[in-house]
C-alpha cells in the first residue's frame, strides 16, 4: 500500500500556523514509524505498546494544554491535531494519551493545589507515573449522578467505598482521579495513589474492541484517602470539565481514523480488479468515495473552528457536544464502508478498517453515547430536558 496521504480538500492546511503544521507532522511521522508497523498485533494480543509511552512524552503529548510543571503548553487546536494523528494509528492509542491529560492531568492542572500539581504534573507529563480517571460504575454510565461509590470523612481521611467500571489505563495507573459521593452527598473528587491499601485493580480481559488499550475495574474497600488529596471543585461541574476536554480530543481523534480508513479504501479501490477494471472505476465504489470524503471535509471544518473557539475561550458544552456526536457517527461508518470496498481482506490484520471498526464502536459509547449527546443539543434548541 502508498505512504498515507491525509485528504485536506479545502485547504485547512493554509489556516493553520507553522508551529501547528509542525506539531501535527511530528506526531503524523512518530505514528508513520513507531506505531503502524506494530499496533496490528499489539491489538492480535490484547497487549497496549507500552514501549511508546517515553517516546509519547518526549513529544510533549501529556497534558499538551497546560502551561507550566514540564507541559507543552500549546494551543487547543494543535492538541486536537495531536490526537487526530494518534488515532490514525489506533483509538486505543488515542484513548491513552486522552486519559493520561484530559482526564487526569488536566483536573489536578484545574483543581489542584499547588502541593498536588507540584507533585503529580512534572512526573505525568514525563510519562513516569500514569493516571486513570474514575467516574463510571458499573450500574452508572450515562448518569453519573447516579453513583454509589462512598467517601466518608474520617478524621484527616476519607474512607472510600465502591468500584468503578470500564477504566482505560487502570490496570497501569499509577494514580487515580476518583470520583466520589461524600457524607452529605455531594460528589467530590480525589487523588488516590496506586498504592493506597484497600485499592485494587481487575484488567478487564478478552475484549472486541481496544483491545491495544488497557480497560480495568477499579476496586475500593475501605481505601483511606488523606484529606490533603482532595481536589477543590464539588458536584458533577468537576468531572464533566474534565469530559468536555476529553470529548474535545475526540472529536479531532476520529478524523484521524477516518482519514486511515478512507486513505486505505481509495488506494484498495485503485489497485483492485474486477471485470477487467480497477473497483474504483464502478459508479457505487466511486458514491461511497465520495460520501467518505465529503464527511471527512465537513468533520474536518468542524474541529477546526471548534479549535479555534477553544483557542478563544469561547466554545461551550454543546459545540463539543455537535462534534463528538457527528465525527465519531461519520468515523465509525467510513470504517464499515472501507471493509465493504474491502470485501474479505477487510476482515484480515493486514488492513487497518476492520481494526477501526472494532475501535470506535466503543468510542461511539464512551464518554457521551451518541444519543445522549442528541439530548444534550435537544434541551439546547428547545430549552427542554428529556433526561429527567
Amino acid at each position: 500500500m502508498k505512504p498515507f496521504s491525509a485528504p485536506d480538500f479545502f485547504n485547512l492546511e493554509s489556516q493553520l500556523t507553522e508551529e501547528e503544521i509542525l506539531i501535527r507532522d511530528s506526531v503524523r511521522q512518530f505514528v508513520t514509524k513507531e506505531v503502524m508497523p506494530t499496533i496490528a498485533d499489539d491489538f492480535e494480543k490484547g497487549e497496549f505498546p507500552k514501549r511508546l509511552i517515553p517516546l509519547l512524552a518526549e513529544m510533549g503529548t501529556f497534558g499538551a494544554t497546560i502551561k507550566g510543571y514540564g507541559c507543552a503548553g500549546v494551543s487547543y487546536t494543535s492538541y486536537g491535531l495531536i490526537m487526530q494523528e494518534l488515532e490514525r494509528g489506533d483509538s486505543g492509542l488515542r484513548s491513552f494519551v486522552s486519559v493520561q491529560g484530559a482526564l487526569c492531568m488536566f483536573p489536578i492542572a484545574q483543581f489542584g493545589s499547588e502541593e498536588q500539581k507540584q507533585k503529580y504534573l512534572p512526573k505525568m507529563a514525563k510519562g513516569e507515573w500514569i493516571g486513570c480517571f474514575g467516574l463510571t460504575e458499573p450500574d452508572f454510565g450515562s448518569n453519573p449522578g447516579g453513583m454509589i461509590t462512598s467517601a466518608k470523612k474520617v478524621g484527616s481521611h476519607y474512607v472510600v467505598n465502591g468500584s468503578k467500571m470500564w477504566i482505560t489505563n487502570g490496570g497501569i495507573a499509577d494514580l487515580a482521579i476518583v470520583w466520589a459521593k461524600n457524607d452529605e452527598g455531594k460528589i467530590i473528587g480525589l487523588i488516590v495513589d496506586r498504592d493506597t491499601p484497600g485499592f485494587s485493580v481487575r484488567n478487564i480481559e478478552k475484549k472486541y474492541s481496544l483491545k491495544a488499550s488497557i480497560t480495568s475495574e477499579l476496586i475500593f474497600e475501605d481505601c483511606k484517602v488523606p484529606v490533603t488529596q482532595q481536589l477543590n471543585v464539588t458536584g458533577l461541574k468537576g468531572p464533566f470539565a474534565c469530559l468536555n476536554h476529553a470529548r474535545y480530543g475526540i472529536s479531532w481523534g476520529v478524523v484521524g481514523a477516518s482519514m486511515a480508513c478512507y486513505d486505505e479504501a481509495l488506494n484498495y479501490a485503485k489497485t483492485r480488479i474486477q471485470f477487467d477494471k480497477p473497483i474504483a472505476g464502478f459508479q457505487l465504489v466511486q458514491a461511497k468515495l465520495v460520501e467518505m470524503f465529503t464527511d471527512i471535509t465537513l468533520s474536518q471544518m468542524l474541529c477546526l473552528n471548534l479549535g479555534r473557539l477553544k483557542d478563544q475561550g469561547k466554545a461551550i458544552a454543546q459545540h463539543i457536544s455537535m462534534a463528538k456526536m457527528n465525527n465519531v457517527s461519520k468515523a465509525l461508518k467510513h470504517a464499515r464502508m472501507t471493509r465493504d470496498i474491502l470485501g474479505a481482506s477487510g476482515i484480515t490484520f493486514e488492513y487497518q478498517c476492520g481494526r477501526h471498526m472494532m475501535n470506535l464502536e466503543s468510542v461511539n459509547t464512551y464518554e457521551g453515547t451518541e444519543d445522549i449527546h442528541r439530548l444534550v443539543l435537544g434541551e439546547h434548541i428547545t430549552g427542554i430536558p428529556t433526561y429527567r
